[in-house]
């Protein structure tokens, strides 16, 4: 194998020649070309590095059960069996998180790797990896060698993705599977998207009508002392550095690599159960791809067991169950990076930024990218006290002609974010979460999760437990949520809260805990964790589902995670049934010359209010909940941030994604209280009466030009569908011409879809679309775990697609069809079942020769 990494123009010819196959619709020719790079799952397989035998099982799905006789093998097993099953995507991650994915797709991928350069994860990632103990560093180092033994023997069979890009890969090292979980902290972490999205909006509304655009929560009023921080700023002058970060949004978009962070977890003690023991359900949701972030494995050893979801490239269970607790997870939505706005100064000696009266010299740093198939790119970077300067990476004269134009600007953006702090435990707190033996150690070891933070939900035989992990800033003033002067200091961070005073819960009176992004304290609560959470529906939901049923069962939980009745229709018919709401609608509508507009805004209106909140794929009258959110977003806030090519506009959208946001709330909660129902392109003031009407009509429109004018033709799994797409389909639009056809040649191969979608981005089951855009999923929930323990088989999980990311697999879609059908697998943990459950055994055997790591030595 290569030492370094390295690109191989003659596979292009493999490119090719697999386009064609497609077009001949011989995609059966494709599998058997890509043959040889499936590992095989039955027989033996001689091995440097293994001290003694270890036996990985495989059940009819591809799913694997190693065990291993010691740590050190069992790590070496999981490092080779993640290549086997996902080298495709292990070696896009790597690159990703280390901003160097220009060295597998040239120019395309520029802007994210300057983005990534300029946050400086690498340092992120050395620092985390300093805090882990010798211990765990070495089964880390046992790892990357199971990794790289199985690219040494597939050096010449890599999977199609890699084979198609012709990018040989370099040996795994362990800063690269630590790099992978801080870029996934990285890619549930929003506020910095937010941030700039407020700057965006900021800049074409004015700050005065910033704050109706960021809501908080339903019962909270909109943070309008938090927008005046921007009031007396030129945002005109920041705008032109935002382009970079937008850029790399949408590419990290079309990545699947930016997710709201989304999920449900619940656990229910005895005293609600049917069985009086406990029941843990978990369901994280995630950008909707092909594969999943997560595959399934079950790992043993003597002082291991563990099975549950992992993500290829780090060598830990995540969220599962070891036959004595099980744990799962949701997004806390936490706050922890803010954008500061700076004062720039250009000398004759460098960059200077102001603060606290004195002009201080910015440290600076050089990155050098290397492009597919261009010369190397130097950038400069720079950092004030609080963090990289985002905007720097456009002020240097561009060394090639894919950098951005130089621009000076007056007005700098720097970050500042928690993951740079030291004495983050994380990594060895994961792994300890695989042995723990009792809910009280498994809190133990969530309290010290710094660098992610999430809702831990715990739970053995007989408890249950809830704990906060992560860190969460103290300011000196304001609440984060939008971008501050730093120029004097005022809203500078002076250290983080303190582990202990976390929100937690050991079994609680209630008798269950539930979360799903939601604010989970009190509007009051005297800690900052958030100001961006999630729709309250699906946390509501799991509360109603649970305490109406007399005794909660695994059917019940399954049920839940099935779930598609939205809580919010019956808020927008409290809305609609507000009497003067109601009339101000009705009067607005007869007072229409149109009479065909006046017919569809009430065919619009009895739809809504006859549509019994349940988003089947059959239902026709879903469609108007999600066409009438679509219809609310133009009219009410287009007027304000359009045309819709503006980087206002986009920063809508993008934020409507990300939780809570302005069109759900400005149609269920806000009144003509706001400024923004008023159309600013008309003499008169509109009412929120006046736009509702006219989003009615609109609404009916809308599904006429998308469902045809036929009702009897209109449902929302027309509409409403998910299409599993890789990553390289999603970037296909910002690739070369070449590169471009192949894939769009290739996409019947790769991707697969569409299917009918139900649900929305308020059910328990998932499946967001983007608002004012289209109907497309792009969020659902990308595995479903319980663990009942009443059971003598108590783990059941399914994943949203297949084990491998090879289409040559037959375990690369086969878990797409398990999942829609809501249905789930058992992981069995007793040695008869798992004897019946896991029937292909591959046995890896060591050889006598040395490792090529000792050789090395």
């Amino acid at each position: 194998m290569k030492p370094t990494g390295h690109y191989d123009h003659r596979l292009w010819s493999v490119s090719l020649l697999c386009a064609l196959i497609v077009l001949s619709g011989c995609t059966g020719m494709l599998d058997r070309h890509f043959a040889d790079t499936l590992c095989p799952m039955e027989g033996e397989i001689v091995i440097h590095g293994l001290k003694e035998d270890v036996t990985v099982r495989r059940d009819d799905m591809g799913i694997p059960y190693i065990d291993a006789r010691s740590m050190e093998d069992l790590a070496f097993a999981i490092g080779y069996v993640h290549a086997s099953d996902r080298l495709n995507q292990m070696i896009g991650l790597k690159m990703i998180s280390r901003g160097r994915l220009s060295e597998m797709a040239g120019r395309t991928t520029i802007d994210l790797d300057t983005y990534i350069r300029t946050l400086n994860l690498v340092r992120a990632a050395d620092i985390l990896y300093s805090e882990i103990s010798e211990e765990r560093k070495a089964l880390l180092g046992h790892y990357c060698n199971g990794v790289n033994a199985y690219m040494e023997q597939y050096q010449d069979a890599l999977p199609p993705g890699l084979a198609l890009s012709g990018y040989v890969p370099e040996r795994w090292e362990p800063i690269d599977s630590i790099s992978i979980f801080v870029f996934v902290n990285l890619a549930l972490s929003f506020n910095l998207h937010e941030e700039v999205n407020v700057l965006n909006i900021a800049q074409a509304a004015g700050h005065e009508k910033t704050a109706w655009f960021f809501p908080v929560h339903p019962d909270e009023d909109v943070p309008l002392a938090e927008a005046r921080k921007l009031a007396g700023i030129d945002l005109k002058d920041t705008v032109p550095s935002l382009a970079l970060t937008l850029r790399v949004h949408e590419t990290l978009k079309d990545l699947g690599m930016i997710s709201v962070a989304a999920s449900n977890n619940w656990a229910v003690s005895g005293q609600r159960t049917v069985s009086g023991k406990s029941i843990l359900a978990n369901d994280t949701h995630l950008m909707l791809g092909l594969p999943s972030l997560w595959n399934l494995m079950h790992i043993r050893c003597n002082d291991l067991e563990a099975a549950g979801v992992c993500v290829a490239g780090v060598p830990s269970i995540v969220a599962g169950y070891n036959g004595h607790i099980a744990w799962g997870m949701t997004m806390v939505m936490a706050d922890n990076q803010d954008i500061f706005l700076e004062k720039l100064q250009r000398r004759h000696n460098g960059l200077h930024y102001l603060y606290k009266g004195e002009w201080i010299p910015a440290v600076k740093r050089e990155e050098v990218l290397r492009i597919r198939g261009e010369e190397p790119l130097t950038i400069t970077v720079y950092e004030t006290i609080h963090g990289p300067l985002l905007n720097e990476v456009l002020s240097e004269s561009p060394k090639n002609i894919f950098q951005p134009p130089k621009t000076d600007l007056p007005v700098g953006l720097s970050l500042s974010w928690a993951v740079f702090e030291p004495g983050d435990k994380s990594i060895d707190a994961f792994f300890n979460l695989n042995t723990s033996r009792s809910v009280e150690e498994a809190l133990f070891n969530a309290r010290q999760i710094r660098g992610i933070s999430l809702n831990m939900v715990i739970a053995d035989r007989d408890n249950i437990a809830w704990q906060v992990t992560g860190r969460y800033p103290l300011r000196k003033k304001g609440r984060g949520l939008m971008p501050s002067p730093g120029w004097d200091g005022e809203y500078d961070w002076t250290g983080f809260l303190d582990a202990s005073l976390h929100p937690w819960s050991l079994n609680p009176p209630e008798g269950f805990i539930g979360t799903a992004n939601n604010r989970t304290v009190p509007a009051d609560f005297p800690h900052i964790l958030s100001s961006s959470w999630y729709w309250p529906e699906r946390a509501e939901r799991i509360e109603q589902i649970i305490t109406s049923t007399d005794r909660v069962s695994l059917e019940t939980c399954m049920d839940m995670q099935r779930d598609i009745f939205s809580l919010y229709v019956p808020e927008l018919h409290d809305t609609m049934n507000d009497t003067d709401l109601r009339k101000g609608i009705e009067d607005e509508i007869d007072s229409w010359k149109d009479s065909s507009r006046q017919i569809k805004a009430r065919e619009a209106l009895e739809m809504l209010m006859s549509l019994d909140g349940i988003m089947s794929v059959e239902s026709t009258k879903a469609c108007i909940s999600g066409a009438l959110l679509h219809a609310v977003t133009h009219n009410a806030f287009y007027d304000e941030l359009g045309p819709g090519d503006s980087a206002a506009w986009k920063s809508l959208l993008s934020d409507a994604v990300h939780g809570y946001c302005a069109p759900s709330d400005h149609l269920s909660v806000r009144g003509d209280e706001s400024p923004l129902w008023d159309n600013i392109e008309t003499p008169q003031k509109e009412t929120k009466a006046r736009i509702l009407a006219k989003s009615l009509a609109d609404s009916i429109e809308l599904l006429e030009k998308d469902l045809g004018k036929d009702r009897e033709k209109w449902n929302w799994g027309r509409l409403h569908t998910y299409y599993f797409e890789t990553e390289e389909s999603k970037m296909a639009s910002n690739m070369g011409f070449v590169q471009r056809t192949g894939m769009k040649l290739l996409s019947p191969y790769f991707n697969r879809g569409p299917f009918p979608a139900p649900g929305d981005h308020t059910t328990l089951n998932v499946s967001a679309y983007s608002m004012a855009k289209d109907f497309d999923t792009w969020l659902i929930p990308a595995m479903r775990m319980i663990v009942d323990f009443s059971l003598a088989e108590p783990l059941f999980l399914v994943n949203s697609t297949g084990q491998s990311d090879n289409p040559a697999s037959p375990h690369y879609d086969d878990g797409i069809h398990e999942w829609l059908d809501g249905n789930y697998r058992s992981m069995p943990f007793q040695r008869k079942n798992i004897e019946k459950h896991y029937t292909r055994v591959l046995v890896l055997k060591p050889s006598e020769q040395p490792a090529e790591d000792e050789l090395d030595q």
